[in-house]
């Protein structure tokens, strides 16, 4: 019997734990910061950090964060043309306005994020395994989705120009609110909850993926 989407869970998302009171502190390779304030422009280097409890605000050409520690983080008003977090470890991290040209998350091990607002050009979670993701209010001109395992995850109101889910391992994703021009391989959307319109949509794509000709 097919899975009723009434059952479908939702994301378990809750919002950064940040204290009053934020020191200010400088953007360094791995750094240890708790309770920090980051304003950060050009380029900033914090790959392999332990951040908890800090806020970040970024305006810069190159945000690196791979394989930081990431432990209730807001993002505030990111103007990132790259920003790495590559095999990034993450719990809690909210990212609310801005852009970001790449947004690089293949690899991270991701528990509760929130994307809000944003405007992304090319957003990577190829081999991520992550639980508890929101995407709401937000453009993301490519969404790459190969051989990552998503596990409660939804969209609100936004919009891709071309998504890759091939390898996709999917429980509990809600695509009913992502307006997506192009599918790569809907035989790989396996686990996901779409709308009738949406699977009207993707039907010429399912056809060939099954070898079937349609002709009118």
């Amino acid at each position: 019997m097919a899975r009723n989407t009434d059952s479908l869970a939702a994301p378990r998302v809750s919002p950064p734990d940040l204290p009053e009171n934020l020191a200010l502190a400088e953007p360094q390779r791995n750094a240890d910061l708790i309770a920090a304030r980051l304003d950060l422009t050009g380029t900033a280097d914090l790959a392999h950090s332990s951040l908890e409890q800090c806020v970040i605000a970024a305006d810069v050409d190159l945000l690196d964060l791979t394989g930081a520690t990431i432990l209730d983080v807001a993002m505030r008003d990111v103007r990132a043309a790259s920003m790495p977090m590559r095999n990034a470890s993450i719990r809690r991290l909210r990212i609310t306005g801005g852009r970001i040209g790449t947004l690089d998350l293949s690899g991270a091990r991701i528990d509760e994020l929130e994307l809000r607002d944003l405007r992304i050009d090319y957003l990577n979670l190829g081999g991520a395994k992550a639980r508890d993701i929101v995407i709401a209010d937000s453009a993301i001109r490519t969404l790459d989705l190969p051989q990552a395992e998503l596990t409660r995850v939804s969209f609100e109101t936004s919009r891709s120009e071309e998504v890759d889910p091939r390898g996709l391992r999917a429980k509990d994703v809600d695509l009913r609110g992502l307006d997506a021009m192009s599918f790569t391989d809907a035989n790989s959307l396996r686990g996901v909850t779409l709308t009738t319109f949406q699977v009207q949509q993707l039907a010429p794509v399912i056809a060939a993926g099954l070898g079937i000709r349609i002709s009118d």
